[in-house]
């Protein structure tokens, strides 16, 4: 394959379109999708489209392979497993890959003391089994989020959604016993310090729900779809010693930030924070669905027999992809490798905010990085069209983005953490071409 973004036809090619025609015809028109391109291949960075185009991922299947497209050594470890069994249903007749995973994930996270881990399927799944388990630890039914989180499309990860369209929009009603705060998003002005966010939380169980109540807090570090809004330092603070204060489980979502995606194994190691629940997916799969929930011993082993499981939870090959994703993460050093990154893309973005009067905002952690565009700094009216024009110009240059964002104004980097800097340097070169042309 190419080192670099190749395009022997115009994107979307002439097959590219073709296959958008069967899509039209088969596919419900809900499932959106923000590229126009058809992938035929793909190796590390690079996508091969239908018609041969190569283009360079900043997209990295949102989030999901910070090991790299087909990793070898996750295709390896996959087909091995393929070839013994593909599935027996770990309830029914367990194996050692998915213990070993568990036994993984419980040395890996933050946290000195003991663990237990289930494995699920998705992002969603981890939530939605987090609340249950957190549920039935504390005896408590109401669950805290926050403005701009994203945690699933289930019906109670929907419901702890807070983007109304398109991901809610309809489908309701909704799961109860759901309750949100404001997320820190200083550049939105909803941060003024530790003092306020206390006095804030004093307020909310007055007049929102009593904090004997909550069963957990979910909070993102990092907001994903919200925009890639790192939480300040001393928002999180506050916020786990009123958790434990009150006898509240804090669940953290570490599905689209964990596996070195920040330029730390966990985003939750930038805050000295150990979690009573977190949740992971994603790049643990190295592009196989699976997802895990791992927590304090007594809170994961609160629930009876048989209340927790499913058919296809921690698929035998899903497993196996995902003990040697995690091996290629820590011996290739990839959460450095996302601070160098992240340097590089944080210097360029700040060239961004110098050039171009609409970017309102440079933000992010490690190689987790973002931009908001805006109509006007002084109001910071968020500029979606334009956002659009940025994404598919980029395409149309040979480089894979995608959009995040509250109001659709934001361009997020995912790029997978084995990006060559020579990949890099060019895709940010079509990105500063794509906001020139907007």
């Amino acid at each position: 394959m190419p080192g670099s973004i190749h395009l022997k036809t115009p994107v979307p090619g002439p097959l590219s379109r073709a296959l958008a025609a069967r899509r039209a015809a088969a596919v419900p028109r809900g499932i959106g999708h923000s590229t126009p391109v058809y992938a035929a291949s793909a190796c590390g960075s690079l996508v091969v489209d239908v018609d041969g185009n190569v283009l360079i991922d900043f997209a990295g299947g949102i989030g999901t392979l910070n090991a790299g497209h087909a990793n070898p050594e996750v295709v390896k470890a996959a087909s091995e497993q393929l070839q013994r069994f593909t599935h027996t249903c770990f309830s029914v007749a367990p194996y050692e890959a998915y213990v070993a995973l568990a036994e993984r994930l419980n040395a890996l996270t933050p946290g000195r003391f003991a663990k237990r881990t289930m494995l699920v399927n998705s992002g969603a799944e981890a939530l939605e089994n987090a609340v249950k388990i957190a549920r039935h630890a504390t005896g408590r039914e109401a669950v805290v989020v926050f403005e701009h989180a994203f945690h699933g499309r289930t019906l109670l990860t929907m419901s702890m959604t807070s983007k109304v369209k398109p991901y809610k929009y309809g489908f309701g009603p909704f799961a109860p016993e759901v309750y949100r705060l404001p997320y820190p998003y200083e550049y939105r002005g909803h941060w003024t310090g530790a003092a306020d966010a206390a006095r804030g939380f004093e307020e909310f169980f007055r007049t929102q729900v009593a904090p004997e109540r909550i069963a957990c807090v979910v909070l993102e570090l990092v907001l994903g779809e919200g925009g890639f809004v790192p939480a300040p330092r001393e928002y999180v603070e506050v916020l786990a010693k009123v958790c434990r204060d009150n006898g509240i489980l804090l669940v953290v979502d570490e599905v689209q930030t964990g596996f070195g995606r920040t330029g730390r194994m966990f985003a939750c190691e930038h805050y000295g924070l150990e979690p009573d629940v977190m949740t992971l997916a994603k790049s643990l799969g190295g592009g196989l669905p699976i997802s895990a929930v791992t927590g304090r011993a007594e809170v994961m082993d609160s629930a009876q027999l048989g209340g927790l499981g499913g058919t296809y939870s921690g698929n035998p090959v899903a497993c196996a992809a995902a003990l040697a994703a995690i091996d290629f993460i820590e011996s290739r050093g990839l959460p450095g490798r996302a601070e160098e990154i992240g340097r590089v893309v944080e210097r360029r973005f700040a060239g961004f905010v110098e050039r171009f009067p609409f970017v309102g905002d440079a933000r992010g952690l490690g190689a987790m990085r973002a931009l908001e565009l805006v109509k006007d700094r002084a109001t910071k009216e968020p500029d979606k069209e334009r956002t659009d024009r940025v994404i598919a110009l980029a395409c149309e240059n040979g480089l894979l983005l995608v959009g995040a964002g509250t109001w659709g104004n934001v361009i997020r980097t995912l790029m997978p953490l084995v990006v060559s800097d020579a990949e890099l340097n060019e895709g940010l070169d079509v990105l500063e071409d794509a906001l020139a042309s907007s």
